[in-house]
């Protein structure tokens, strides 16, 4: 099972790599006030790529958070209740 981890990686890599050495033509993205960045199209797409992957995780921190101290509570009734609980998950 490890070698064909490995193999799906390598192929992965392959593929990205192709695409980075396909799309490394200047492009330029304008901002407000006139700002420019002039950067290869592959670095714009990663920096948009990190950049959505940023937020999501950001608009769903609050939710798991919340998750965790609602069952954080809950494992501490159960505890008063002396009812056997299910060990955390790491």
């Amino acid at each position: 099972m490890r070698y064909l981890y490995a193999l799906v990686a390598f192929i992965l890599f392959i593929a990205v790599l192709g695409f980075a050495v396909k799309n490394g033509t200047p492009v330029t993205v304008h901002y407000y006030l006139g700002v420019a960045w002039h950067a290869p199209l592959v670095l714009v797409i990663l920096v948009s790529l990190i950049t959505g992957i940023a937020l999501g995780i950001a608009a769903c921190l609050g939710l798991i958070i919340r998750q965790r101290r609602a069952l954080s509570a809950l494992r501490h009734e159960l505890a008063k209740l002396g009812a056997p609980t299910v060990p955390p998950s790491p």
